[in-house]
């Protein structure tokens, strides 16, 4: 469950055209704002291209130390990256800034000219321009007039601390540099191709080994180097690679301990390593959360700090915090993916759907919803609030072919199986691309094709339906550890083949595991997954125990909808005790 959301999270850092990328700003912005879009590159050979890039990113950089301004995130500003036809006054509204900085690079031999305008996005009119002309090994230098000549124009508050860290250079190596700049240019999620995204991770990782083995001193290198790893292990979950990043991260403390870049390395591995890991240390996300304090107070622009900050809350029972901090990293990097869609996970897992639906509504014109996504998002909403029927009629608009990933199934699934409409429900399941099967399907296609037919009372269907999901899950564990979403998995595989002992044992062992006093978003779906297998073992009073103490927490736990329509409860509708779970599951939908 956990490496399906991360592999979720990963797969959307394609920039897709979400939902709410739409979204402009309607306040006024802060005269102190600014976004810096990409260098023009002006040279014909296509390694400067890279350099261009690298310069766009150093400036941006320097300026994001500054605690005085608001500065827009790389992943934001590297969509604008066509010079010709820019609207400034509409690229301002949609990232929230006053100030756009654009310009241009052109190397020429060992000599560079480097061309940078301020642009006023309220008026549209050029506030500030200039241009630098010297020799290539002076780059860092002109980066550094740039971003002080910018915060002077802005009239933002330079401490003496943000003043030498303007004014540092990255390394002093230019063949190193070059390895780093076509490194950072590379994306490793550029499609849902998990062998593309492989090979672009290995070619990121082999340009930052490169980079820092030709200056053993680089720390942005090792910090870069260490997201890289990171990648690569999310991408193979192969945990080589995370201890891999590891190593990076502290050598680049080791090089840099001042370097807010370097403790933001070593807190993304704690954070990526407290959910990856099969046995993960308990303290991880606490020392991702110090690194991260560190992070705040050296890089108070730094949009990931505040976004995996509000992924460790989510996990620590720290709701309202999680909501905070997602909606300020969105505020520093309005047109992330990934932002946008973490943001809407944490309202729906905190069952605020009214203020999703608001969302949704400001992204369309009147109101009205527009594109699959958006959608299909309202289906689950609609679902979530016990309206399948709307739900349906919603999916009814969207194209079959639109498959992003196995969010679209499992919403065509659950609403033909809320609707009691079987043959509906397994044509999804057949319809549904191999890929996303398993993870559409509560950890196996088979797994959707025993509750249909069990709830058609095909007993014989729905055995050999779960036999081959508990038998493929056996497969994919191998020899690896156990964990607690192994037992749950193998709980309610057994509890389908009345293996009644031994599916109550596992799904306890699961609970065991991963309690909810050790992750708030993790432990209570185990809860609801040992209530199902009580309910599917005839020990009712047992299930409405368990559903009672997680039917109104957030999480990915049972909805009202879910409670109110999904055959697995039906066993439990004849007692009252049920009637008041669920009447306590619509209370705490907002």
């Amino acid at each position: 469950m956990a490496i399906a959301l991360l592999l979720l999270v990963a797969a959307l850092a394609v920039p897709l055209r979400f939902y709410w990328h739409r979204n402009v700003t309607t306040s006024l912005p802060s005269n102190k704002s600014i976004a810096v879009l990409p260098f023009e590159n002006l040279s014909k050979e296509q390694e400067n291209a890279f350099f261009a890039g690298g310069v766009q990113d150093e400036i941006l950089s320097d300026l994001a130390k500054v605690a005085d301004l608001k500065v827009i995130s790389r992943t934001s500003t590297n969509l604008y990256k066509a010079a010709n036809g820019r609207d400034s006054r509409e690229i301002g509204q949609q990232l929230g800034v006053a100030h756009l900085l654009e310009g241009s690079v052109q190397q020429i031999g060992n000599r560079v000219r480097v061309h940078a305008q301020l642009i006023d996005t309220r008026t549209d009119t050029h506030t500030w321009a200039e241009t630098y002309d010297r020799e290539v090994n002076n780059i860092f230098a002109i980066q550094s007039e740039i971003a002080q000549a910018i915060a002077d124009q802005l009239r933002a508050k330079l401490s003496d601390t943000e003043k030498v860290a303007i004014a540092e250079r990255p390394t002093a190596d230019l063949v190193a540099y070059a390895y780093y700049t076509r490194a950072k240019e590379i994306v490793v999620y550029a499609n849902w191709e998990q062998a593309e995204n492989e090979k672009a991770a290995n070619q990121k990782v082999e340009l930052l080994e490169k980079a820092t083995q030709h200056d053993p001193n680089f720390a942005p290198g090792y910090c870069a180097l260490a997201k890289a790893q990171i990648d690569l292990a999310d991408v193979t979950q192969d945990p080589t690679h995370l201890e891999l990043a590891k190593k990076a991260a502290e050598a680049a403390l080791r090089v840099r301990p001042d370097l807010g870049e370097s403790h933001l390395a070593l807190a993304l591995y704690y954070w990526f390593a407290g959910s990856f890991l099969d046995s993960a240390d308990a303290t991880s996300y606490d020392r991702a959360r110090d690194e991260l304090a560190i992070v705040h107070q050296k890089l108070p622009n730094n949009s990931e700090a505040l976004f995996i900050e509000g992924l460790i809350d989510r996990h620590q029972n720290r709701w309202d915090a999680a909501l905070r901090n997602l909606q300020k990293a969105k505020e520093l990097d309005p047109r992330n993916g990934v932002v946008d869609w973490r943001l809407y996970a944490t309202y729906f897992e905190m069952r605020r759907y009214s203020e999703i639906e608001e969302l949704l509504g400001k992204e369309t014109a009147g109101g009205t919803l527009e594109g699959p996504w958006a959608k299909t998002v309202h289906a689950e909403i609609k679902l979530a609030q016990g309206d399948p029927v709307a739900a349906q009629s919603l999916l009814e608009q969207v194209p079959l072919e639109f498959s992003p990933t196995e969010q679209i199934w499992r919403a065509r699934f659950n609403t033909a199986l809320y609707l009691r409409d079987y043959d509906a429900a397994n044509r999804v399941i057949a319809a549904t691309p191999e890929k996303y099967a398993d993870n559409a399907f509560g950890g196996s296609e088979n797994w959707a094709y025993g509750q249909v037919a069990r709830a058609r009372g095909d007993n014989q269907k729905a055995q050999a339906a779960f036999a081959a999901a508990r038998e493929k899950r056996e497969a994919q564990s191998g020899d690896k550890a156990k964990d607690a979403f192994y037992f749950a998995a193998i709980a309610k595989f057994d509890a389908g083949l009345s293996r009644k002992e031994e599916a109550i044992r596992e799904a306890q062992r699961a609970v065991e595991l991963l309690p909810i006093a050790k992750d708030s978003l993790n432990g209570p779906p185990l809860v609801a997954n040992l209530a199902l297998v009580y309910a599917g073992t005839g020990e009712c009073d047992r299930a409405l125990e368990q559903l009672e103490t997680v039917a109104t927490l957030p999480g990915h736990v049972p909805t009202y909808g879910d409670l109110s329509f999904n055959p697995c409860w039906d066993d439990l509708r004849s007692d009252k005790r049920f009637d008041k779970i669920v009447a306590a599951a619509k209370a705490a939908s907002r």
